[in-house]
């Protein structure tokens, strides 16, 4: 099925990062989709886009490392109305596209100076009334995030709009998190592509012999270029160096190069061809950005790399040192750069020993990134199905009652603070699920402060005693069982008694059993210690057992199994289907303290989603038990 992909990317230092959209663009349009491709960047005459639609906004750059000042054409800083003026441009080519999928090269991960227009494509996009995919598209390995909460940031951002990331790279050679923490809920996200190359294959060599220098788009390679032009004069063995000088170099330093190059130099601008030479140099020189890389991983050629290290970069770096371990390039380190120390980097590498057969390395990754595209599309229109799904079996019902459980309560946290506010949020009435043994004054003083209306009423549930596990290795665990029936029937009394003493009457004699697990044997025993109803997982067996209520959950967002995170939406809400089909009311069951971004943003939704619907009602715990 012919798709329609939206590509946002802009380049502010080298051309990396349009290079790869590119190359994307190129094999989508291949695959058979129709491709917008949006660059922000300044125009790069050897990119090729054939049969993508390309969009050039006023194009913006940068100097140096100075990310946050972004440049005109004019080199002045840039105004709101030329930001304002690529914000309609971006918004023009979405309108104009009608995309299934939308792809962000880098953002949300990187290019915090942009979010304004990021934001405003994947805002609009994610209102518009059809399905729409929307990715993130990242190299490798990415700048290490300066602070904690760039990362939380950026999962959020990720939670709430985005379907998937495409990481261009090798999850053996370099998984994700060896550059970016990863959480559960991201990992489930990731979709390792492979790297980014227009083919698999080697490239036919044009022999030549010679030291092939390339730096890239930029200025930031013009000590590597100087160093190179003083190690040629001191190479031994004596060979021809050619310096490819990327078109983001000035005029002025382009001609100073020349002039200062001695007769075994050649200087002149980055060439089409570069792959075929490189493939018959005799040794590569060059920075570690993620083009240059692959190339020379396709190559195969002795190569020496000075990654870019300056304001902090690390990306360079980092891949630098993964290469070298495949055996794949020398690294002089750029506050060591020198003709002395390159000349003799080069001379080392020429000597070592051929490594045979190049490492294997995942170079399909045009075919992977495609995949990943059309598989989200498909993903997105089967979610939004799922949605539609939910919503017509909750029409087709006279009444729907629901509930909300929230389980192991012990203190005033700010996930405790996130949860409250969402059932503010949306009016609903909550059920805290606390440990007796467990609950501080914080939580006690949080509780005193909420409303008391039905409305939006706080309910304290019995959580247990502990929480500790009594189970023998290899059991599931359970505190209620695996013990004397008195010593555990005591343990819930006091529970029970305790917080009574520390909230009062919302406290309810609802006993929530840990890992939703009791021994049957103790049921019994619950009414005499004044406990009135009872709450565990799934259908329940009859509405009364042993003198108490029975009101269970049924719908429990976490992938507990997978160790956490947001379990696949598909998922949850076929389970909410099902558990309509019970004539009881329906539990939801959550666990505030283990939430991430990702199932914050699933239950904001699911609760808002029930506002379409007014025969629901959310009931609380004191009416459901009464």
């Amino acid at each position: 099925m012919s798709r329609s992909v939206l590509i946002l990317v802009t380049h502010l230092l080298g051309v990396g990062h349009l290079a790869r959209a590119a190359a994307l663009a190129r094999g989508l349009v291949s695959a058979g989709h129709r491709v917008t491709l949006i660059s922000g960047g300044r125009p790069a005459p050897l990119i090729r886009v054939e049969g993508a639609t390309f969009v050039q906004l006023p194009p913006v750059h940068c100097i140096g490392v100075d990310f946050r000042t972004l440049l005109g054409p004019d080199g002045r800083e840039i105004g709101d109305d030329i930001r304002q003026a690529r914000i309609e441009a971006i918004l023009a080519a979405l309108e104009s596209a009608e995309p299934d999928v939308v792809v962000t090269e880098t953002y949300p991960f990187g290019q915090r100076q942009l979010a304004a227009e990021f934001r405003a494509l994947i805002e609009a996009a994610r209102n518009r009334a059809r399905p729409i995919a929307i990715l993130a598209s990242i190299r490798d390995i990415l700048n290490p995030p300066a602070k904690p909460t760039r990362v939380e940031e950026t999962e959020a951002v990720l939670a709430r709009f985005y379907d998937g990331v495409l990481v261009h790279g090798d999850a053996v050679v370099t998984p994700l998190s060896a550059s970016w923490p990863t959480s559960p809920g991201l990992e489930r996200i990731l979709t390792y592509t492979g790297y980014i190359a227009d083919t698999a294959a080697p490239v036919q060599a044009l022999s030549s012999g010679e030291i092939l220098v390339s730096g890239g788009g930029s200025a930031a390679s013009l000590p590597l270029y100087r160093a190179a032009i003083e190690a040629a004069a001191l190479a031994d063995p004596p060979a021809c160096w050619r310096l490819l000088v990327g078109h983001g170099v000035a005029a002025d330093d382009f001609e100073a190069l020349a002039a200062s190059a001695g007769p075994r130099v050649i200087v002149e601008r980055a060439r089409p061809d570069f792959p075929f030479l490189l493939a018959g140099a005799a040794a590569s020189v060059s920075q570690a950005g993620y083009n240059t890389m692959i190339d020379l991983a396709r190559a195969g050629v002795p190569a020496v790399v000075v990654p870019f290290e300056q304001g902090k970069e690390a990306e360079q770096r980092l891949r630098a040192e993964r290469f070298h371990a495949l055996g794949l390039a020398r690294i002089v380190d750029e506050a060591d750069l020198s003709g002395p120390s390159l000349a003799a980097a080069v001379k080392a590498a020429l000597a070592r020993t051929p490594r045979g057969e190049a490492p294997v390395l995942a170079l399909d990754g045009i075919a992977g990134s495609v995949r990943g595209v059309e598989e989200a599309a498909q993903r997105a229109e089967n979610l939004a199905q799922a949605w539609t799904r939910l919503d017509q079996a909750l029409a087709t019902r006279r009444e729907v009652r629901l509930w909300w459980r929230d389980d192991d309560a012990v203190s005033a946290t700010p996930a405790l603070d996130r949860l409250l506010a969402l059932a503010h949020r949306h009016g609903l009435p909550l059920s805290l699920a606390v440990i007796p043994a467990a609950a501080s004054p914080s939580l006690i003083e949080a509780v005193a402060e909420e409303r008391d209306v039905d409305a939006q009423a706080v309910d304290i549930l019995v959580h247990g005693y502990a929480h500790a596990n009594h189970a023998p290795p290899g059991a599931k665990k359970q505190e209620l069982g695996h013990r004397p029936a008195a010593e555990v029937l005591a343990e819930l009394g006091q529970g029970l008694s305790t917080l009574r003493s520390s909230f009062g009457a919302r406290c309810l004699p609802i006993l929530v059993p840990p890992w939703n697990r009791i021994d049957p044997t103790l049921i019994d025993g619950l009414a005499a210690l004044g406990f009135r109803g009872l709450s565990v997982a799934g259908p329940r067996p009859a509405a009364e057992l042993h003198d108490l209520t029975v009101v269970n959950i049924h719908v429990d967002p976490i992938a507990w199994k997978q160790g956490g995170g947001l379990l696949d939406p598909f998922l949850v809400l076929s389970q909410f289907i099902r558990a309509l089909e019970h004539d009881e009311p329906l539990g939801i069951l959550t666990h505030h303290l283990v939430h991430d971004a990702w199932i914050w943003n699933f239950l904001d939704r699911l609760f808002g989603q029930f506002k379409n619907h007014a025969n629901i009602r959310f009931l609380p715990a004191h009416a459901l038990f009464a």
